[in-house]
């Protein structure tokens, strides 16, 4: 009814209330890029490693879920250096009873292979092998198993980028 008060005991409750120092950038979300991303070169030594435990943290370190920037979209990972890859262990019989496959392209080119013979022949592909199939099955594995440098020995082409060394244990 017009001149009426409002005796209505919630009004105070739906009053817009203007908000005017409130900090908006403190709620926005930021999503690292190529730009944005800081990338670090990191030395693991491999020796007395397990394969599978290895190839784990390393494709952690290499996808960039350390970092508080992670953005599962973009490369925000590490570049990582491997050396000593010819001294991984495998445990149980994993080294005779386990199979690397590949085909040829021709009929009947199924080529098998266990991880013994691969020792001799590319000591570095047992580990790269481990590491590739634990990133992502698309592009963005693509792109980040090239962040990958896996070495059979101890030296390597990368003291120019100074890489720092650290201890698989620290990785959780």
């Amino acid at each position: 009814m017009p001149g009426q008060k409002n005796n209505n005991t919630f009004a105070p409750l739906f009053e817009k209330k203007s908000i005017k120092n409130m900090d908006t950038l403190s709620y926005k979300t930021i999503s690292a890029n190529k730009e944005t991303v800081i990338k670090e070169w990191v030395l693991i030594d491999a020796e007395g490693q397990i394969v599978g435990r290895l190839a784990s943290k390393v494709a952690k370190l290499l996808r960039g879920k350390m970092k508080t920037n992670y953005t599962p979209h973009a490369d925000c990972g590490d570049n990582v250096i491997i050396i000593n890859a010819e001294k991984v262990l495998f445990t149980g019989k994993k080294l005779d009873d386990k199979n690397y496959v590949r085909h040829t392209g021709y009929p009947g080119g199924q080529r098998i292979r266990t991880p013994r013979e691969l020792f001799v022949k590319k000591p570095t592909e047992v580990v790269e092998k481990a590491v590739k199939g634990m990133l992502p099955k698309n592009r963005l594995g693509a792109v980040l198993f090239r962040n990958l440098y896996v070495y059979a020995g101890t030296e390597h082409p990368h003291q120019a980028q100074q890489p720092k060394q650290i201890q698989l244990t620290s990785i959780k």
